[in-house]
């Protein structure tokens, strides 16, 4: 509600429920008051010349706070505009809503994930995954004595096992990357190529980010597919991510570095890939589960 329109209500209602009365609920100043009744411009109607300046500075320079905003608009007007009356002007007309930067444009892979919708998740709509033919992975943040880290892994739709992890202070390309090195090496391990495999993921600016898809689809030729409802789209590396912090909350709490921590992170991936049973798999380690499948050649 701006002052004059403050100022006609009170004029409405001041006869029936008191001056005092009407100035507390609309809080506007008593001296406010009697100056705009007694005819004194307010500070809108006075540097009303400047609106169309400062909006204009709004659109043309959305980074522009008063301090910028007020040498601007001395120029444009060709005389000294104080910087306090800019600041005022600034919030009396919303200004700050107008020179808000604009968000960045999605990149080409989000816009071609909205545009292909249901599409982008490959898994979906899949009846039969075999071995090594899907893989999840997503960050997850992990809380040891030196602070926070952020824990990325690749795990495999049928054994379970977990390809490829890594471990830094950031969630980015670059960690994600070093996951995936580790994961086409074990691959390659299990004669198995990246082409074709489709990596499952959520819409996190990195999995979407050139570097991320460009990899993968370019270079490993390998298939990208994005979860539509975040968690939910996910369910794999929520359950993954859920077991593995709560067996190793306490040994993951004692790292008092991130060196520490990425070594207590690798004993525990051995344990899990090599020792831990599985129940979806029969009760046995996926690093067990995994071999015996591709020893016999199935798929």
């Amino acid at each position: 509600m701006t002052t004059e329109e403050k100022i006609a209500r009170i004029a409405a209602v001041a006869p029936e429920f008191g001056l005092s009365a009407a100035l507390d609920v609309l809080e506007l100043p008593r001296s406010t008051w009697y100056y705009r009744r007694s005819g004194g411009a307010s500070c809108e109607q006075k540097h009303a010349p400047l609106r169309a300046h400062l909006e204009q500075i709004a659109r043309s320079h959305p980074e522009y706070g008063y301090r910028r905003a007020t040498p601007e608009a001395s120029e444009r007007l060709g005389r000294a505009v104080n910087h306090k009356v800019v600041q005022k002007l600034q919030s009396l007309w919303d200004l700050a809503l107008i020179r808000k930067v604009r968000p960045p444009r999605p990149s080409a892979v989000r816009q071609m994930i909205v545009a292909v919708g249901k599409r982008a998740n490959l898994v979906a709509a899949r009846e039969r995954i075999g071995v090594l033919e899907v893989l999840y992975t997503d960050f997850t943040e992990l809380r040891y004595r030196g602070g926070k880290a952020h824990l990325i892994v690749l795990l495999d739709h049928v054994s379970k096992v977990v390809l490829g992890w890594a471990v830094g202070p950031r969630a980015t390309s670059q960690l994600a990357l070093a996951a995936w090195e580790k994961a086409r090496r074990t691959l390659r391990r299990h004669r198995r190529s990246t082409r074709g495999v489709i990596v499952h993921q959520d819409q996190d600016p990195v999995f979407t980010g050139y570097a991320w898809t460009g990899r993968l689809l370019l270079r490993d030729h390998a298939r990208v597919s994005y979860a539509l409802r975040g968690a939910k789209d996910n369910p794999e590396m929520e359950s993954f991510y859920g077991r593995f912090k709560t067996e190793n909350a306490s040994l993951l709490e004692e790292a008092e570095d991130l060196r520490a921590l990425r070594a207590a992170v690798g004993q525990r991936m051995r344990y899990y890939n090599h020792r831990r049973r599985h129940s979806t798999i029969g009760n046995v380690p996926p690093w067990t589960y995994l071999t015996t499948r591709r020893a016999r050649g199935s798929q």
